[in-house]
């Protein structure tokens, strides 16, 4: 065994005889670890630690819905990346799809609310009241909140969360199951819808380089819409046996139900993100 040469830790100054600073885990740093060959070395060994676990986690959550909640309730963490890392992941990769195709679900422009959502005809009386406030024009405006959208939208998409969380916990209270459970399976199912929303936007974004409209056309937000909702179905249908024993008829209609909150939270998201950058832009 080669005899490793004193040296001082950088971080927190101590005088060290082992590989590893026993304080911080720092380790010396050596001529050949500033060269681009060990930089590069270094990123791929990153990345493939990262991925290969990123990786085995996806799968389990895409191809055995429900079993990544169980692993955590028991206790098996190690191979898996935590639920709230995971939820973030899945977040960030979906606002970098939205870049990519320059395409906002859920930070919906200010000219979308006032004439082609459920609440239109309030929008434009909120957004009259406001303007008027404010003393600007709605050009200046409509600048301004597009912007403060696209960022609330991102920074607030946990809130999508909390409200299935509890509704979960509260009508699945015979289960008799910790608390953790329900907040682990809703992060794990908003992980799902985002990866799935994702997959739109690419299926949109191809359908407008084929000359059509993407997302701006009704059918295809339709069609779209419909396919999202039975995959969000299916996926509840098979993570509930697993995490809370669900069975028969009764799994049935729980899925049903469970899609049904889940479709409502996202456009209950959408209005709540208009007021909320309404009154704070």
């Amino acid at each position: 065994m080669s005899s490793i040469e004193p040296w001082t830790c950088p971080t927190c100054a101590n005088h060290v005889t082992t590989p590893f600073c026993p304080q911080c885990g720092e380790s010396p740093l050596r001529p050949p670890d500033l060269t681009l060959r060990a930089i590069g070395a270094k990123v791929l060994h990153a990345a493939t630690s990262i991925d290969g676990r990123l990786i085995s986690t996806m799968w389990v959550l895409l191809r055995h819905p429900g079993e990544l909640t169980v692993a955590h309730l028991n206790g098996k963490r190690m191979p898996y990346v935590p639920p709230f890392q995971l939820f973030l992941i899945a977040n960030a990769f979906f606002f970098a799809m939205q870049s990519l195709t320059d395409t906002q679900i859920f930070g919906s422009t200010l000219e979308s609310h006032l004439h082609h959502q459920d609440w239109s005809s309030l929008a434009q009386s909120l957004v009259a009241e406001r303007v008027a406030k404010l003393g600007t024009s709605l050009r200046q405006y409509t600048t301004t909140f597009d912007r403060a959208a696209v960022l609330n939208a991102k920074s607030l998409i946990i809130l999508m969360v909390v409200p299935f969380t509890l509704l979960l916990w509260m009508t699945s209270l015979r289960a008799r199951k910790p608390f953790v459970a329900f907040v682990y399976f809703s992060l794990h199912l908003y992980t799902f819808l985002l990866l799935l929303f994702s997959l739109a936007l690419a299926i949109a974004a191809i359908e407008v380089r084929l000359g059509g409209l993407g997302l701006d056309s009704p059918n295809v937000d339709n069609i779209l819409s419909i396919i999202n909702l039975g995959l969000c179905g299916g996926y509840l249908f098979f993570a509930l046996k697993p995490v809370f024993g669900s069975h028969g008829i009764t799994r049935l209609v729980k899925a049903a139900t469970m899609t049904l909150m889940a479709g409502l939270i996202v456009l209950g998201y959408r209005f709540a993100i208009f007021l909320i950058t309404l009154y704070t832009a």
